[in-house]
Formats: structure tokens, C-alpha cells, sequence
């Protein structure tokens, strides 16, 4: 499974694609808003992990745009209600509240998968 990992935080983005990287996806790590566009564009994913807040725009602009064609799990430290609602009203897939286990990360990816909104590999 091909996943776009959307983090400006090199600490955080490191660790989550290394572990995501350990339970046998392939991760492409980007850390802003243009290069998310980019990859986007140039690459087909089975799966968006999407921060809310880049240093060049809003996270939630690929949903509005409906640039990614994929289910998208975000990762936020704006764990608000209001974000929660929005991300799914958007079409996101998951929220999840910084900060995050990374674990839990991996089990909510493989629920979507077992609900088989992403293909297996």
C-alpha cells in the first residue's frame, strides 16, 4: 500500500514514517502544502495521512479541491470538535488529535482496510 504522508514536523513526520514504514506500506513523506499538490498530481495513493496545519497553507484544502482520490486519515494538534466535524463533513476518513501514538495510527489504518475502503496490498 502506497501512502502520502503530509507532516511538517520532521520529528513527528520521521517517527510516524519509519513506523508506517515498518508495517510494510511504502511512504512518501512531503512536509507542505505545494509538494502535497505535487505528489498528488505526479502519483497515484492508497492512502492521504493529512496535517491540518502546513507552514504554506491548510491541510483541509485537499479535501475542499478533492485533490487526493484516496481515503484521508488527518493528523492535527487542532484536535478541536469543530475540526473533527469539518475534516468529515470534507470526506476525510479518520481524525486523529495530536499528539498520537503511532500505534494507533497503524490500527486505524488497518481498520480501513479491513473495512475495505483501501485495497489490500
Amino acid at each position: 500500500m502506497r501512502i502520502l504522508l503530509i507532516e511538517d514536523d520532521a520529528l513527528f513526520g520521521d517517527a510516524l514514517k519509519e513506523h508506517l514504514g515498518s508495517a510494510g506500506w511504502a511512504i512518501t513523506w512531503v512536509s507542505s502544502f505545494k509538494t502535497a499538490v505535487q505528489a498528488l498530481q505526479r502519483s497515484t495513493f492508497d492512502l492521504v495521512c493529512l496535517d491540518r496545519r502546513l507552514p504554506d497553507g491548510d491541510g483541509f484544502d485537499i479535501l475542499r479541491q478533492r485533490l487526493a482520490k484516496c481515503p484521508i486519515i488527518v493528523l492535527s494538534a487542532f484536535n478541536q470538535p469543530s475540526d473533527h466535524i469539518e475534516s468529515k463533513r470534507l470526506g476525510a476518513s479518520d481524525y486523529l488529535g495530536k499528539p498520537i501514538n503511532l500505534d494507533v495510527v497503524v490500527r486505524r489504518i488497518e481498520a480501513l482496510v479491513a473495512s475495505a475502503r483501501i485495497p489490500s496490498p
